[in-house]
């Protein structure tokens, strides 16, 4: 699989209000979480309310770092290049495996305290997520059972417990839309 950055292709509007583009090329925040054997993130936008305003030509909000989440009441896209699993992830404390998903803001989202059986990596976000595979393959755990996810297959994401798991012999591409969410009383 490639490792290029992927194109991303901003539009706009110019100052007669007429549709342009913004912007053209790589994404701006790219990233390596967790060293040489974890994933590459592409960060490619963010919204911070909805509906999302629509201006003429201020870019995406800003954000420093890398955030696994998407901001309150907002929405995240990116793309994670997620390399095949190491044998050193049956190995992690759990300390190192909050240190893991601390480096993205979300050390709580680890499960279990970093305790779980079932994947080094496995996590739960209060959101709504999207997951489209774009290359190669990605087996998705659940606390419950798992499935080998396929390019051209799409995963919605509702706020469980889930680790992903790249048991092949080459790298995964899959792109991820987040969205903001709220746990029902009885999840909460």
């Amino acid at each position: 699989m490639n490792s290029t950055p992927p194109r991303r292709i901003v539009t706009g509007h110019n100052s007669e209000g007429r549709a342009i583009i913004q912007e053209d090329g790589a994404p701006t925040r790219i990233q390596r979480i967790g060293g040489q054997t974890g994933p590459m993130f592409y960060e490619l936008w963010n919204t911070t309310a909805s509906p999302a305003p629509i201006d003429p030509a201020s870019g995406e909000p800003h954000e420093d770092g890398i955030q696994l989440v998407p901001p309150q009441n907002g929405t995240r896209i990116r793309i994670l290049d997620i390399p095949p699993d190491d044998e050193s992830f049956a190995n992690m404390t759990a300390e190192e495996r909050i240190a893991h998903f601390a480096e993205i803001g979300a050390g709580d989202a680890v499960a279990e305290g970093g305790t779980s059986e079932r994947h080094a990596h496995m996590h739960k976000t209060e959101t709504v997520d999207y997951g489209i595979v774009l290359d190669g393959e990605i087996v998705l755990i659940m606390d419950e059972g798992e499935t080998v996810c396929r390019a051209g297959d799409t995963i919605i994401q509702r706020g469980t417990n889930h680790g992903w798991a790249n048991r092949s012999d080459k790298p995964c591409r899959i792109a991820f839309v987040l969205i903001d969410g709220k746990y029902s009383p009885e999840l909460a």
